[in-house]
């Protein structure tokens, strides 16, 4: 069964987002909903028909279906709305966990757990089935550019039917089921709504309300120094530190800072450009910027900076240009003088809390498995396995995406990353010139999630990452579509009399 998963999930996503005509693209959401049903199956204790046929799973499929069905029927009505619920709803996990050993099925989590993106998975599929719906009914599809659509398709399916050759094969399935197939999904609904001119300044809104609420859940919890959601090994650490990392309403510091330090780039990106007035603007990044402070998040902070320097570089004069690539190569020079001093005295897995120990394991890896990799989500177990079981029987987490890549899709998936990359960024510079503020606020969020990405690990898992994308295409394909509306100005003939003086 998860193998047939794999198989349909693939092509799902080659048709969801490739398409091009009516039938492919309803073909490829229905074939990547086929394979959540197919890989539920697997995932779900006691077998997914004997749990919808309990009294629990009958009242889940009373309450939860004429819910999506009302949610899919707003969104025919209202299709623009798509990219701002999507948006709204993708960093909030409830804290709920599913089983049969629980009464109803559901249950809260216990020690400070979250659970699954459940809003975001409701909000995607009646958004698929709105989208299903309205293009059968004739609505105007949009196809994704190519130059970002064809690695990103190759890059996801392959990722699927990396689970035939998995070397940790539950994880893998786990993977697929709650980010892989769901987020090629939220690409496909998103790229296809249609635009509305007051879509930046709601999602810029929105970005900056969630970062304030996530900011003031953080300083709260600094305040009191007591946890609302956590994952145990942080509530351990905060026990034996002198200072308290905390997490808002996230498990981890680390997405937590992640949020906070894409709130304060579209903040910064609203300065730059006078969208917001200076003292309120600066109040917000100060305010955002304590919240970020108490997570303790190193790769937050430099995630942040980087965006900051790249998006000021833009809209700076030459002046200032000069002035910023001076102080970040000061900075660099600084950075990397400081890290030789470090390692003449200390090894370099204490200097990197573990970091570099992580990326020689990662390593050893990608030279036993290098052209396909050990398969999608296994990289940890294999980790575990090839390059020191006997020391470590934890599983051991890259923390780095593109060794992550390399190790789980071997060469072919580091030059589909590449070239997915390159999409990605060809997508959102060419939106920057076409549309400065909408553009150059994404330019500033997907480089906090690739810099990100680069010491947490973290980037394919993230909504925001194909949110951000989805809504670069909606905005794009507005900007070519109103150029290619403006009426072409006639060139006048040579031939032609110019017209009499007076």
């Amino acid at each position: 069964m998860p193998e047939a998963a794999a198989v349909v999930g693939a092509v799902g996503v080659l048709a969801a987002v490739l398409g091009r005509t009516r039938a492919l693209v309803v073909a490829g959401l229905a074939g990547l909903g086929v394979a959540e049903l197919l890989l539920a199956r697997t995932l779900v204790d006691g077998g997914l028909g004997s749990t919808l046929a309990s009294a629990a799973g009958a009242a889940t499929l009373a309450v939860g279906v004429p819910a999506l069905a009302g949610l899919a029927a707003v969104f025919v009505r209202y299709p623009a709305a798509v990219p701002p619920v999507v948006v709204a709803a993708a960093p909030f996990r409830f804290p709920f966990e599913f089983g049969a050993e629980n009464r109803f099925f559901v249950a809260l989590a216990d020690n400070g757990a979250l659970g699954r993106l459940l809003p975001l998975y409701a909000v995607v599929a009646a958004a698929a089935v709105a989208l299903g719906w309205r293009t059968l009914r004739g609505s105007e599809l949009r196809p994704l550019p190519n130059v970002l659509a064809v690695p990103t398709a190759l890059l996801v399916a392959f990722t699927v039917l990396s689970l035939l050759w998995a070397y940790d094969p539950r994880p893998a399935q786990d993977r697929l089921a709650f980010f892989v197939l769901p987020f090629a999904a939220l690409l496909a609904v998103v790229a296809r709504a249609p635009y509305r001119p007051w879509l930046p300044r709601v999602l810029a809104l929105e970005a900056v309300a969630l970062g304030c609420l996530f900011a003031a859940v953080g300083i709260g919890e600094a305040w009191a120094r007591e946890l609302i959601f956590y994952d145990p090994k942080v509530a351990v650490a905060n026990e034996y530190t002198s200072y308290f990392r905390v997490t808002s309403l996230f498990s981890d510091p680390s997405i937590y800072g992640r949020h906070l330090a894409i709130s304060i780039v579209v903040l910064v990106v609203a300065l730059w450009l006078g969208r917001v007035a200076f003292l309120a603007g600066a109040a917000g990044v100060a305010f955002l910027w304590v919240g970020l402070y108490f997570s303790y998040s190193q790769s937050s902070m430099v995630a942040l900076a980087a965006a900051v320097v790249v998006v000021t570089f833009l809209v700076a004069d030459r002046k200032t240009r000069r002035w910023l690539a001076g102080a970040a190569a000061a900075l660099v020079l600084v950075g990397a003088i400081s890290l030789v001093t470090l390692l003449r005295d200390e090894s370099a897995a204490r200097v990197t809390s573990g970091r570099s120990t992580l990326v020689s394991d990662t390593l050893t890896v990608v030279g036993n498995h290098p052209v396909v990799g050990v398969g999608v989500a296994s990289q940890p177990a294999a980790s575990r396995d090839e390059a020191d079981g006997s020391r470590r029987v934890r599983r051991n987490v890259s923390h780095t995406a593109p060794l992550t890549v390399a190790a789980e899709l071997g060469v072919v998936g580091i030059i589909l990353y590449t070239a997915f990359l390159a999409g990605a960024v060809w997508l959102v510079w060419t939106l920057r010139r076409r549309d400065g503020p909408l553009g150059l606020a994404l330019l500033g969020v997907f480089v906090v999630l690739f810099v990100h990405s680069l010491s947490y690990g973290v980037f394919f898992d993230d909504p925001l990452l194909w949110a951000t994308l989805g809504v670069g295409v909606v905005g794009l394909a507005a900007r070519e579509a109103a150029r290619s509306a403006e009426p072409a100005k006639r060139p006048r003939r040579s031939s032609e009399p110019a017209p009499a003086a007076g």
